[in-house]
């Protein structure tokens, strides 16, 4: 399998924004395997899927993460988190990134990982969300695979590559890994876990590509998704070419519910010009800032899981505070 998306760029954090980069962008082989079971009573437990397999994209691993009262209530159902780049979600053993030869890379950048189980825990016990599974999908290329793909295939633009990667615009397969999502993992999910499918009840989550795909999730699948969180959304690597996209492809206030945020440091800082025009975008669809969007930026946050990590608490309130 080709090595693909891990050219860096150099910018004021130097060696930290490399190799932050490499983490977020790059491609990790998979093993062949069975489903495992881990479980920690603290902060949950998951069901790891090694080999999640897939007629639309390259089979992959899936966490489903289990709040902590989940097998003590047998008639509760509960909403669903799908959040990409599922190998920096969870800091546990099945990652690569857990891995001894990453510890000494992640005390040097502050964490690679949302730590996403102990953040919602928390929330939960306080009171402060509902309760929800997250499931947490790994990727093998997100170039290709988070881009946005009809902003830059059905209309003509100037882009050869995303970002620094070698993907070309025709090499993106982001419809397929949303179709992946809602034909083949959303039905799995709700089939083995007693979930609410129910659109208002199913939301998307990510960070920087993750984000971009989160919203793309929303804008293509509206009955599906009813809200998607999106952190340090990844605008430039299309040129905005997406926000041109969702002037005219994005549904109506109403029944759904947004949430961007960027910070100002390395890479976050070309984001705002991008994000202001995606704003316009929300109000002329009537949306409302401060009732169903928020958009939050964050002076001194740089593009890392750490600075992810540290407000993630905002975005889980958002879509599950009570």
């Amino acid at each position: 399998m080709k090595l693909r998306d891990l050219k860096g760029r150099t910018n004021s954090t130097g060696f930290i924004a490399a190799l932050v980069l490499v983490v977020l962008v790059g491609f990790i082989p998979l093993k062949e395997g069975a489903q495992e079971i881990e479980a920690d009573s603290r902060y949950g437990s998951f069901v790891f899927y090694e080999s999640f397999p897939s007629e639309m994209v390259p089979p992959r691993p899936i966490d489903v993460w289990l709040p902590p009262e989940y097998d003590q209530h047998s008639a509760t159902h509960y909403p669903v988190i799908y959040m990409h780049d599922g190998q920096l979600v969870f800091k546990k053993g099945t990652s690569p990134f857990a891995s001894f030869f990453w510890k000494p890379f992640d005390w040097y950048v502050g964490g690679m990982f949302f730590e996403a189980d102990k953040i919602m825990t928390k929330l939960i016990r306080e009171n402060k969300i509902r309760p929800a599974i997250i499931v947490s999908v790994w990727f093998l290329s997100r170039a290709s695979e988070n881009m946005p793909q009809k902003p830059i295939t059905e209309v003509e633009t100037s882009l050869t590559q995303i970002g620094d990667s070698d993907v070309r615009p025709d090499e993106v397969i982001s419809d397929n890994y949303l179709k992946f999502l809602v034909e083949e993992l959303k039905p799995f999910v709700d089939s083995n876990y007693r979930t609410l499918p129910d659109k208002m009840n199913t939301y998307t989550m990510g960070a920087s590509m993750g984000g971009s795909i989160s919203a793309y999730a929303l804008s293509e699948y509206p009955d599906v998704f009813g809200a998607a969180a999106c952190l340090s959304t990844e605008w430039a690597h299309g040129d905005g070419a997406e926000i041109d996209w969702y002037e005219r492809h994005w549904p109506e206030a109403g029944s759904h519910r947004l949430y961007f945020d960027y910070g100002t440091e390395t890479y976050d800082a070309a984001y705002e010009p991008y994000q202001k025009r995606m704003d316009d975008v929300m109000r002329s669809h009537g949306f409302i800032e401060g009732e169903d969007w928020v958009t939050r930026k964050f002076d001194g946050a740089d593009h890392s899981p750490k600075a992810w990590r540290e407000r993630l608490h905002i975005p889980l309130t958002f879509l599950l505070g009570h």
